[in-house]
């Protein structure tokens, strides 16, 4: 059997995500959105969530790139706002200084407090950036993952070849880019299924993000092998990308994402290839 599970990433970042959250779930293929709880536009995307009970909503998990969720100043949110920008200083950081990590700690169960507070059941954990899989991060993460009740984990590993052929196109950045991340990817799944998390057998959209366009959908859903794929996006109406605070790089292309999303011809290949859509927990 072929399943997809179709995830957004930063949920409650802006009100343009938002929107597209929405439409891409109610007119398209968009199965479940991860919430950045500290998101300027969280309480809107909360609201969203609320009134839209088949949606599948898990913790995005952010330790730069966002607001911190827990108060005061720390290595990770040296302005006591912000978590900085840099997914590699603070990756350095909480691998050689015992501060980071403890303020690593506190920022987690924060996020997950916050989460909680929402009283939405939370079906999944990813992270911003795919920060969960650092080796510092990703105990912690399981744990507040299962304080939460969810019971699967996002495994951000695209294979080489599952990239190429849904890209249609060779050259050697696909499969270099999943050889890098093999390592972290065999120890994420250990330690997901030795606490008893459901992960996704695939990945995609990890090479293409920002540009995830519908010939490149079409091209994956020919492609899908069989077991469990994650699709992961970040789709967004026209308006935010480059604009504002931890906005995305300004030359993604969120709304055409979203438009790809809610294809009819996206739809119609899922059922010609006999391809199930997916919550995430459906799968655990």
């Amino acid at each position: 059997m072929k399943q997809l599970v179709v995830t957004a990433d930063d949920f409650g970042m802006s009100l343009e995500v938002n929107e597209a959250v929405e439409a891409a779930h109610r007119d398209g293929i968009l199965t479940g959105a991860s919430l950045v709880v500290a998101g300027d536009a969280a309480e809107d995307a909360i609201r969203r969530a609320r009134r839209l009970p088949t949606l599948a909503v898990g913790l995005h998990l952010a330790l730069f790139g966002a607001r911190a969720a827990a108060p005061g100043r720390s290595p990770l949110a040296p302005d006591g706002v912000n978590l900085g920008e840099s997914p590699v200083r603070t990756g350095i950081a909480m691998m050689l200084s015992a501060r980071a990590r403890a303020a690593l700690r506190r920022e987690i169960a924060a996020q997950a407090d916050a989460f909680r507070r929402t009283g939405l059941g939370c079906t999944h954990l990813d992270g911003h950036w795919h920060c969960h899989q650092h080796p510092a991060v990703l105990p912690l993460a399981l744990a507040a993952a299962a304080s939460l009740g969810a019971r699967a984990v996002r495994v951000p590993h695209e294979t080489g070849a599952f990239s190429r052929a849904a890209a249609g196109q060779g050259g050697v950045a696909r499969p270099a880019q999943s050889l890098a991340h093999a390592p972290l990817a065999a120890l994420m799944r250990r330690a997901a299924r030795a606490r008893g998390f459901a992960t996704n057998d695939h990945f995609f959209g990890k090479v293409d993000a920002g540009a995830i366009t519908l010939p490149l959908l079409l091209g994956m859903v020919a492609a899908l092998p069989a077991g469990v794929t994650e699709l992961g996006l970040h789709p967004a109406r026209p308006g935010w990308s480059g604009s504002g605070p931890h906005a995305p790089p300004p030359h993604w292309r969120q709304d055409e994402e979203l438009a790809a999303l809610t294809s009819p011809d996206l739809r119609a290949a899922l059922a010609r290839h006999d391809v199930r859509l997916a919550r995430w927990d459906e799968i655990a």
